[in-house]
């Protein structure tokens, strides 16, 4: 995929646009000397990662809060943030506990002006003071680990949406042995068996 197919598939703002022109560079500049991505994917960005993220942005809404888990390069939260910077409205924590990922992410912050906070922490340490109406992961952990991460950040009718492959429905059977959740399995727009498994009524088994 070029960025001109991801343009016209997803039809973002050219200042939108610009801004994954900015993310882009910079993953590519840092991957000289830290392991943000794997570098076979990096010639595959607009797919394999923009692309990927970007799908998650149907669900951002005017002020809602949201906290991206173990955000790394910033798959999916930096471009849940720029969705909210082109809807006017949001914000996004980005909670990544290695240093180096999470200086990455504030310099991408910061270039881009985006909507978005750098929680250097582990996500067990984020404070859930005032609650997040989204909660996301890609590739952090597996569900049922996940979802004890998120369960104490939600608000009351929160969701979360994890990034997850083709192995999903083994996933969400682990999961249930300790937790009563309703899951509905979007299928990703990348292929390969993928979803976005939408977390609703998450409570203690």
């Amino acid at each position: 995929m070029t960025r001109e197919d991801f343009a016209a598939q997803t039809g973002v703002s050219r200042e939108t646009l610009e801004r994954y022109d900015i993310w882009r560079r910079l993953i590519v500049e840092w991957s000289a000397h830290t392991n943000l991505v794997g570098r076979a994917t990096l010639d595959d960005f607009w797919h394999r990662h923009a692309l990927d993220s970007w799908q998650v942005t149907r669900w951002v809404t005017p002020g809602a809060r949201w906290a991206d888990l173990g955000s790394g390069a910033g798959f999916p939260g930096l471009a849940i943030a720029f969705a909210m910077q082109e809807a006017g409205s949001g914000e996004v924590v980005l909670v990544e506990s290695i240093g180096k990922k999470a200086a990455f992410l504030a310099k991408v912050v910061r270039e881009t002006a985006a909507p978005a906070t750098v929680a250097p922490i582990r996500a067990e340490s984020l404070d859930p003071a005032g609650g997040f109406d989204i909660v996301t992961a890609r590739a952090m952990a597996a569900l049922p680990k996940l979802l004890g991460y998120a369960h104490p950040l939600l608000k009351k009718g929160a969701k979360g949406l994890f990034l997850k492959g083709a192995k999903h429905q083994d996933e969400i059977r682990a999961a249930r042995v300790d937790w009563r959740f309703d899951a509905d399995c979007h299928d990703s727009l990348t292929g390969g068996g993928g979803v976005i498994i939408e977390v609703k009524e998450l409570a203690r088994g």
